[in-house]
């Protein structure tokens, strides 16, 4: 269950900078230090050429215009950015934030994931989730949301793969690109977190698991 709200008195906005995984780490989004690397993992020539199907922006075949967006994003406090290096290799392989932060009421999204193709359906991608989520119920946040395009597959699997409960659909929320946007909501909870953060941890700690195993750990932590 979660605590008393009797003495609530909210909880403090991110301020991190550096939060260290063990396959990725995650650093506060930098586009002198991160630029380079993350045009590579999101718009170079292996990049997948689905990521932007349903975000509000890109794809960004101008470097300019990338640049401009990479600044807009580090200068903002909400959304909150973190840029994704592996560890291994030491390159910027992706992009995700904190954001819709409403410190007052303990509410927090995880959203903006932009994941290259070295990181999708790898260990590093769920890392970098679980990494967010902790640092999230960490400062005392009470719930954890996930949103999306309800037509976004891709998305709505991994939330549930990850351990967010699918709370419904709001009709007709935003117009994205021209088009009508249904969004799917997910949460997870702070008295959720304890067994979902467990099972992330015990699929990160495995040597030799695989992506079918990371399904049904990760699911199974929810029962």
């Amino acid at each position: 269950m979660s605590t008393s709200l009797t003495d609530w008195k909210g909880v403090p906005a991110p301020t991190t900078q550096l939060i260290e995984g063990r396959y990725i780490r995650l650093e506060r989004l930098d586009p002198a230090r991160h630029g380079d690397d993350l045009f590579k993992a999101l718009q170079g020539p292996g990049a997948d050429p689905k990521l932007w199907d349903y975000l509000p922006y890109g794809p960004f075949p101008e470097r300019s215009v990338f640049n401009d967006w990479l600044n807009n994003h580090a200068a903002s406090s909400d959304p909150y950015f973190f840029s994704v290096i592996d560890r291994s290799s030491g390159e910027v392989q992706g992009i995700l934030s904190l954001m819709s932060i409403v410190p007052a009421q303990g509410r927090i999204e995880i959203g903006h994931v932009s994941f290259g193709a070295p990181m999708q359906r790898s260990p590093k991608s769920t890392e970098a989730v679980y990494l967010l989520a902790k640092e999230s119920f960490a400062l005392g946040y009470r719930r954890l949301e996930w949103k999306c395009n309800n037509a976004n597959a891709r998305s709505k699997y991994a939330a549930e793969r990850l351990g967010f409960s699918f709370e419904g659909v709001f009709r007709q929320h935003m117009v994205v690109k021209g088009q009508n946007r249904d969004t799917a909501w997910y949460s997870i909870l702070d008295s959720e977190w304890a067994a979902i953060g467990a099972g992330f941890e015990r699929w990160l700690s495995d040597e030799n698991q695989t992506e079918s195993g990371q399904v049904k750990t990760l699911a199974e932590c929810r029962g």
